[in-house]
């Protein structure tokens, strides 16, 4: 089996993984329509009863989200808006769409967050706020709490971004910098009914942590985020004013976000549609129909990406040596999200980083591949989705003058593979369920 056909079946395993995180799809298989009743999940709507139905979203996939939700309530709904990344729009009827930046958020994102707050409030006891919420919500509705500056609010996350603190971490800093974070936008649609339809780009798919959990209940408290921030060691370095937020709701001048139990969730459903571990089911069947043995390691997959490299290299190295886990040709698959502390100014993302560590430890090993990329086709602030490096890689950098751990040390992953023409493109796939890595063994 040579590398050009491992190659070939990586980027095929991957893209079953990704058809099967298709957020129309997804939204599909749990909403569906007889006559005037709308069955979400277990759950079922009289949209006889009700009254005006809205439409609001935030995420990368939000816009993708809505086409379904348009086909099975159609009529019935009035009005509505979500915000996507840049590109990643789609023409909506009744749904105005507002492209806005991420990771970093911006203005157009404030413009969003407010037109989405706006509807929310505008909802009564008979209506029906529909909530479409994916990976990327979370810097895609910026609403600063408290007379913060969205300048101010943009260097509290870059400064939790460049420390390598888990998206965990972050959102929990970030719900307590917003109005509609951490249950803030279920605090606003309050008393309607909401239906939040979540596809998880998150670990565990906890939808207080999806899109920071603007319709669940939070169970971190502003104590939490100043925590975060000393252990961080970025305490002193966020501007002033946010950490005078903070303070202010740890001595209870800011009222908390909602907690489990708060009235604002009676009335509050919220019905993950699609995840990680769905992708990778779906990677791993592709995978056995091409004759591999498989393993999925686990969707749960988190931590420093150079150590989480390391271990699937260490896999390939057992499976050569001694035919386990599984035998050859075998695949081993993993899901979740890593992280990566800034060491040097170098371009890449996580994805681009996972691949560079472990061709360093599978240099040499004949027959071995690996695959690693975000499922929403970008990898941190680049315009790939991830990279593929094989036990030539290392050598085959050398011989352009390219020496791979120097570009790992100066996290500049994204400039090697491109002279190597190794990086992933896919273009917006319009959904994101974390990342996919392939580990491939002939």
């Amino acid at each position: 089996m040579s590398l050009a056909s491992l190659r070939r079946d990586a980027l095929e395993i991957f893209q079953a993984g990704i058809r099967a995180a298709d957020p129309q799809e997804a939204v599909r298989r749990h909403l569906s329509r007889q006559g005037r009743r709308l069955r979400a999940g277990t759950d079922t709507y009289d949209l006889g009863s009700l009254g005006a139905v809205r439409v609001v979203g935030m995420g990368k996939a939000s816009a993708a989200m809505a086409v379904p939700v348009l086909e099975e309530v159609g009529e019935a709904v009035v009005e509505g808006a979500v915000t996507v990344k840049y590109g990643h729009g789609l023409p909506l009827d009744k749904v105005h769409v507002l492209e806005a930046g991420h990771p970093l958020p911006d203005e157009a994102g404030v413009r969003g967050a407010e037109a989405i707050l706006a509807l929310a409030r505008a909802s009564g006891p008979e209506d029906l706020l529909i909530v479409l919420v994916s990976g990327g919500g979370s810097a895609l509705s910026p609403a600063p709490l408290g007379g913060l500056s969205l300048s101010e609010k943009q260097e509290v996350t870059r400064l939790l971004l460049e420390c390598g603190a888990p998206i965990q971490e972050i959102n929990a800093v970030r719900k307590h910098l917003s109005r509609i974070k951490g249950g803030g936008l279920a605090r606003a649609a309050y008393p309607a009914r909401v239906l939040a339809l979540l596809l998880s780009d998150v670990i565990g798919d906890d939808p207080s942590t999806i899109a920071s959990g603007p319709t669940a209940p939070d169970p971190t408290t502003f104590a939490d985020a100043l925590e975060i921030l000393r252990r961080r060691g970025i305490r002193e370095r966020i501007p002033p004013r946010a950490l005078e937020v903070l303070e202010a709701g740890a001595a209870g001048r800011i009222p908390e976000t909602p907690k489990p139990g708060d009235p604002v969730f009676e009335g509050v459903r919220n019905l993950v549609v699609g995840s990680n571990a769905l992708a990778l089911a779906a990677a791993e069947a592709r995978a056995r129909a091409l004759g591999y043995h498989t393993l999925v390691l686990s969707s749960f997959v988190e931590g420093e990406t150079r150590e989480v490299a390391r271990v699937h290299a260490a896999v390939a190295r057992e499976i050569l040596a001694w035919g386990r886990p599984v035998p050859r040709p075998a695949c081993i698959l993993s899901g979740g999200e890593t992280t990566v502390t800034l060491r040097g100014g170098g371009k890449g993302g996580r994805n681009q980083e996972f691949v560079l560590a472990a061709a360093l430890d599978i240099r040499g090993l004949p027959g071995t591949l690996v695959l690693s990329a975000g499922t929403d086709g970008t990898d941190g602030p680049t315009d790939a989705a991830g990279a593929v490096a094989d036990g030539t890689t290392v050598e085959r950098g050398w011989a352009l003058g390219l020496d791979a751990w120097a570009h790992l040390e100066a996290n500049d992953a994204y400039p090697f593979f491109r002279a190597l023409g190794d990086l992933l493109w896919t273009g917006p796939t319009r959904t994101n369920v974390m990342d996919l890595r392939v580990l491939l063994v002939a």
